[in-house]
């Protein structure tokens, strides 16, 4: 029975030892020419104005949740649009009763101003 994880085995150690081999060829082989400007920090093309460790806004991380949520129903939708036709009526009302609590979900946190960016 191990014998069938071999091929398992081996593409991670091929994969290990590619990854290994061309961290070392680009540090053997690319160039080494440090100036001040390319050591220097930057932000977005833009000179570092404060620390790294600078705190967010909480609305920030909300609003990213709320995003990664309501993107995520897409995943659930499109393979239901893929088998439709053999589905039927029952999978229709589910579905619209998901894509229901959704939208009731969507009003809740707008109706919160979770949305809104002052």
């Amino acid at each position: 029975m191990l014998a069938e994880y071999w091929p398992v085995l081996l593409f991670i150690l091929v994969a290990i030892g590619l990854g290994i081999a061309l961290l070392v060829i680009g540090m053997l082989a690319g160039p080494r020419r440090p100036e001040s400007e390319k050591l220097a920090p930057y932000e977005c093309g833009f000179e570092a104005f404060e620390d790294a460790r600078m705190r967010f806004d909480v609305r920030y991380y909300l609003l990213a949740i709320l995003f990664i949520i309501f993107d995520l129903e897409i995943a659930f939708l499109f393979p239901w649009a893929v088998v439709f036709k053999q589905i039927g009526l029952v999978a229709l009302i589910e579905m619209a009763l998901f894509l229901l609590l959704l939208v009731i979900g969507f009003a809740y946190v707008w109706k919160k101003g979770a949305l809104e960016w002052e």
